[in-house]
């Protein structure tokens, strides 16, 4: 039989019973540290990736403005004119070209707002995050030129931003 006295079973399964409050308090402590120090790092990961995104899809934009102005011989004033055509068998055409997705011709992809205007001369894309801050830190320019430019900043990219690495299809 078991001659230990009851006192030091007792002891003994009360230590055995489990963590004790102050170590489960240093546990989460540790945790709650490390959170700490994760959350806003992953956040700017994801605004880096969004931003990338955001480039990409102007480098999209440019091409499908390009492959629109040689075939209609001008270029598109709308993002609904780069997408594609309403409805399923509808034809394209200059209204609709069929040349980007339907929800990047509604202006929105990778957390930015696209918006596109006519000009004299072409046409210009600005690129604003949806939030600020969040799914994005910079805004982007482009024109028929090819060449995306960045602002760090809420106050949109301008043809006289500084230019967001290499130009859209290699021209300067």
């Amino acid at each position: 039989m078991n001659r230990m006295p009851i006192q030091v079973r007792q002891r003994r399964r009360e230590r055995q019973g489990g963590f004790s409050l102050i170590e489960l308090l240093v546990v989460i402590s540790i945790i709650l540290i490390i959170l700490f120090f994760a959350v806003p790092k992953m956040t700017s990961i994801q605004a880096n990736a969004r931003e990338t995104g955001a480039i990409s899809t102007m480098k999209t934009i440019y091409a499908a403005q390009i492959q629109y102005q040689s075939t209609f011989n001008k270029f598109a004033s709308t993002m609904a004119q780069l997408g594609p055509p309403a409805g399923n068998g509808g034809t394209e055409g200059p209204e609709s070209a069929g040349l980007i997705s339907g929800t990047l011709a509604g202006g929105e992809s990778s957390g930015y707002v696209f918006t596109m205007t006519a000009t004299p001369v072409g046409y210009t894309v600005s690129a604003v995050p949806k939030t600020f801050g969040t799914t994005g830190r910079r805004t982007f320019y482009l024109d028929q030129t090819g060449v995306i430019r960045q602002n760090w900043g809420q106050e949109p990219a301008t043809v006289t931003s500084p230019e967001a690495g290499a130009a859209a299809a290699g021209s300067k």
